[in-house]
């Protein structure tokens, strides 16, 4: 068992555990920065600050360029996605893939940034006023292990380009992913403006007690609602993306092949383990049974075992995990739920779960209520896609959703009534351009990505002048 660093920070007795979930082994034992530590490192961010804000876009633009360069070292690429996998389990073609993906991804946000904070200028009558995007201050961020690099650059890069300064904690779950990740920035960055705090939920607590400005979150509901709490006292900005429990409709007339592909494929890639997972499925009654034996026949097919072959499902992240999936399906089991596709763990080592699929499901069970965070696909029944939509819209959860029908326009007036932040007809959530990440009811409190996303690392400042030699 190794002691891996946690960064520049004064630590505690405390550690972090960090296992390998395919084997159960310990990877490394890490120290959990305590409060003053995070203190600590939020006077350095503070103190760097100044000179940070004042190098002014382009100049912050350039050093995030060379951070981008540093992350497209293949040898770095392949440690990263090495990281991931001893980590959190995920298949090594994912994970290089999201490895892979940092650089350019720092560098679009980079740039749409630059556009969407460009100051604003007008005159009229003889008075000229011009607004101003300015940084907050300290930036926490507080990032998932799922997406261990894609999600924490959704939060770093918008805070550093728009002038603030940064404290990460990554999750407890991938220390040495989040640490990788921090040691590329802060080789390329000025000293302070971005600091590391390891830890578990102590050490979140007070980071987010902590005196800074903004708090970027990637995580829970439940923990969403605590940061809230914690934020109110004094005022502190939000960014909170949160979990999920997404919808997918199926109507009569949809192309059920390609729509059972879909399924199976949302709902149990990264093992199930992505915030907007296809986590309730309303099939129209007519084509229930066709559609279910579709999604029980692709979904016995997916490989499994550990990251490091070639499959498609690696392990849960963590015991507590799988431990939380088989709590909901033995509740379902209990209601009268049937399982037709795997339902429990996978003897051996690690943290293995088979691909699920489960009917005859309805509102008294958690699994169609509770966000479930695994490999399961759960198919309830319903006569219409009126009553699918009251169903999906009944959920405090507002992520995202699909619908699936034979007339794409019915589709989209389908779509428009759904209470999500994101809705795809015939397809997933992606599109084109650069639309907000948003969740609706308490799936989120503002959101990542596009123009009004990255404004929300700031705050206008507007400042208005008379020209004395104009005219009234």
């Amino acid at each position: 068992m190794s002691t891996a660093e946690a960064g520049p920070t004064v630590q505690t007795d405390t550690t972090i555990i960090d296992r390998n979930p395919a084997t159960g082994e310990v990877i490394a034992e890490i120290p959990c920065a305590d409060a003053g530590a995070v203190d600590q490192a939020v006077d350095r961010a503070r103190a760097a600050l100044p000179a940070w804000a004042a190098l002014g876009i382009d100049g912050r633009t350039e050093f995030l360029e060379r951070v981008a360069r540093r992350l497209e070292d293949p040898a770095l690429i392949e440690k990263l996605a090495g990281l991931i996998v001893a980590e959190m389990g995920k298949p090594i073609v994912s994970a290089r893939r999201e490895a892979e993906s940092l650089p350019s991804g720092i560098r679009n946000i980079a740039a749409a940034c630059a556009a969407a904070l460009a100051p604003i200028e007008q005159s009229r009558d003889g008075t000229t006023t011009r607004i101003t995007r300015e940084p907050l201050g300290v930036v926490a961020a507080i990032t998932p292990w799922n997406f261990p690099l894609s999600m924490a650059k959704e939060v770093i890069a918008p805070a550093l380009t728009a002038g603030n300064t940064v404290v990460f904690k990554p999750s407890e779950i991938v220390p040495l992913t989040g640490a990788e990740m921090y040691a590329a920035f802060a080789a390329e960055l000025p000293a302070g403006v971005i600091e590391l705090v390891q830890g578990d939920e102590a050490t979140g607590k007070a980071l987010v007690a902590a005196p800074i400005d903004m708090i970027g979150f990637v995580g829970s509901v439940g923990a969403g609602r605590h940061i809230m709490a914690s934020a109110a006292g004094s005022l502190k900005r939000l960014v909170l993306e949160l979990g999920g429990k997404d919808p997918m409709i199926v109507c009569r007339g949809a192309d059920l092949e390609r729509a059972a592909d879909y399924a199976v494929r949302e709902s149990m890639r990264n093992t199930g383990q992505v915030c907007c997972s296809v986590e309730r499925i309303y099939v129209e009654r007519d084509v229930a049974p066709e559609f279910t034996e579709l999604v029980a026949a692709k979904a016995g097919e997916l490989s499994t075992g550990p990251g490091t072959e070639d499959v498609f499902m690696g392990p849960m992240a963590s015991e507590q995990q799988r431990a939380n999936v088989l709590g909901q399906l033995d509740d379902a089991r209990r209601k009268g739920a049937r399982v037709v596709c795997g339902g429990g763990s996978i003897e051996g080592p690690g943290y293995f779960m088979q691909p699920t699929v489960v009917t005859d499901v309805d509102e008294s069970m958690e699994l169609l209520t509770e966000e479930t965070f695994g490999p399961v696909a759960t198919i309830r029944v319903v006569d219409d896609a009126e009553q699918a939509l009251g169903l999906a819209n009944a959920s405090p959860f507002g992520l995202g959703a699909s619908v699936w029908t034979a007339d794409n326009a019915r589709g989209v007036s389908l779509a428009a009534r759904l209470e999500s932040g994101q809705v795809g007809v015939n397809r997933g959530l992606g599109g084109v351009g650069d639309p907000p990440w948003a969740g609706a009811k308490q799936s989120g409190f503002g959101y990542l990505g596009s123009p009004d996303g990255y404004r929300q690392f700031t705050r206008p400042l507007t400042i208005s002048w008379d020209d004395p030699d104009s005219t009234p």
